[in-house]
């Protein structure tokens, strides 16, 4: 796993929107900038990670970077979030939690959804959880 690139993150997300004159208002960037924001103010180390895999495609080895959204860090503590707005569709959770799949380590993997849900963990030990639950229990993160 390796740090791919530093994405922009606003302190005040409303400050952002005037700035851009609420032209661009994207809920996926919206969400990951909130938990950016609640993630640096719990006193961690946020960076964006990337996971490369080798994938055949038309008879050739094509190499292909998963990114996964926030690789946090304190102290020895890491953990592995990705921002997602649903995981209702079966495809699209499978898209979001490829990187996450195919870390080769035991540190906890996390997926932050937009919806109200009762967090639960797949037969991979990833942990689903709803953005509300996840910026009001900061023990979300060592359960």
């Amino acid at each position: 796993m390796e740090q791919k690139y530093q994405k922009d993150y606003r302190p005040d997300l409303g400050l952002r929107n005037a700035r851009l004159g609420f032209r661009q208002i994207e809920e996926t960037h919206l969400m990951e900038n909130v938990l950016y924001n609640d993630l640096v103010r719990r006193g961690f180390d946020v960076d964006v990670g990337v996971v490369e895999i080798a994938t055949m495609e038309g008879g050739k080895k094509v190499r292909k970077q998963l990114e996964v959204d926030f690789v946090v860090n304190r102290g020895n503590d890491r953990y592995y979030i990705q921002s997602a707005l649903s995981i209702a569709d079966p495809e699209k959770k499978k898209q979001g939690i490829a990187s996450l799949l195919r870390i080769p380590d035991s540190f906890k993997k996390i997926v932050v959804v937009r919806d109200h849900m009762k967090p639960w963990k797949d037969d991979n030990g990833i942990q689903y959880v709803g953005i509300e639950d996840f910026l009001r229990n900061e023990l979300i993160l060592k359960d």
